[in-house]
């Protein structure tokens, strides 16, 4: 089968960049916009929120992960460990650390379970809530900048088609 020649396989963006250089679209451009894939535009979108709040939370010692760990364990008092990796899509390693660091800064503390004395279970200290509320401030306000110019019913419909795409896809 016959090689395409370069000017067939190159890109648009490589077409009309000055010196055959290539121009990486910006985001919302080519396939970085409505021409994308869903999941790469689902990750770009993630990407761009997740550097957002790194900013937004810096002053706090917070980063994305400490906040979503302090988060889960706000919702659901006493998770393990390995129940909060699960919930916050992180890995376990990764976990241990920053409960390492959350319960060194007094944001959290531990208790033996009940049953099985080997499982430590996490709840947030008032430190870690004062600390979470603070947080929380700062995102609910880049939240609402997320969800500017939709309307309830929008919002609503994106929620539950994101909230659907993750129990469709985890059941494979």
């Amino acid at each position: 089968m016959p090689r395409k020649t370069a000017a067939i396989t190159r890109s648009n963006a490589a077409r009309n960049a000055p010196d055959g250089a290539v121009r990486i679209p910006a985001p919302g451009e080519g396939k970085r916009g409505e021409q994308g894939y869903l999941g790469y535009l689902l990750r770009q979108a993630h990407a761009a929120v997740r550097l957002k709040m790194e900013r937004t939370l810096a002053d706090l010692g917070v980063t994305s992960p400490q906040f979503a760990v302090l988060t889960m364990l706000n919702a659901y008092p006493g998770l393990s460990g390995a129940d909060v990796a699960r919930l916050t899509f992180l890995t376990p390693q990764t976990v241990g650390v920053i409960i390492r660091n959350l319960e060194r800064d007094g944001a959290i503390a531990m208790t033996p379970h009940p049953v099985h004395g080997r499982i430590q279970q996490w709840t947030l200290t008032p430190r870690g809530a004062t600390l979470l509320k603070a947080c929380r401030e700062r995102v609910i306000a880049l939240e609402k900048r997320l969800a500017l110019g939709l309307d309830g019913k929008a919002e609503t419909t994106i929620r539950r088609w994101l909230a659907g795409i993750a129990a469709e896809l985890q059941e494979d």
